[in-house]
C-alpha cells in the first residue's frame, strides 16, 4: 500500500475530488494547508517576503492506495490540479506498512 499526499491549490479541489471519485477513489481525506514553497511570483520575490502565510489558498488530500493505482491517482491529481501558473503544489508518495481499522485492531487484548 502506498500514502499519497498532494498539496494543491484549493480552487482545483473539486475538480480533482471528482475525478478521482469517477475513477474509484472515493476514500480520501481533504483539509486546509498553509505553506510558501519555492513558488516565486511575476516580481521574483518569494512569497512568504510578500504575503503573510495565511494567505496562502492550499489543500492537502491524503489518501491510501494499492501499489498498482498510484500512478493513476498522480495522473488524475496533476491533470486536474494544474493551472498555467507556478506553484500548483506537489505531491508526495510514501510506503504504508500497516494498516488497522480503529473498532477492530485489537479485540481482547490481543
Amino acid at each position: 500500500m502506498k500514502e499519497i499526499k498532494a498539496f494543491i491549490r484549493s480552487n482545483k479541489v473539486n475538480d480533482v475530488v471528482h475525478q478521482l471519485k469517477d475513477a474509484g477513489f472515493g476514500h480520501l481525506t481533504i483539509s486546509g494547508a498553509e505553506g510558501t514553497g519555492k513558488y516565486q511570483d511575476e516580481s521574483r520575490a518569494f512569497v512568504s517576503q510578500k504575503f503573510s502565510i495565511t494567505d496562502s489558498k492550499i489543500a492537502k488530500l491524503e489518501m491510501v492506495v494499492k501499489k498498482k493505482e498510484v500512478d493513476k491517482v498522480v495522473s488524475i491529481i496533476s491533470q486536474y490540479g494544474k493551472t498555467i501558473h507556478p506553484g500548483d503544489g506537489i505531491i508526495y508518495i510514501s510506503d504504508v506498512e500497516k494498516t488497522f481499522r480503529v473498532k477492530t485492531a485489537l479485540k481482547n487484548g490481543d
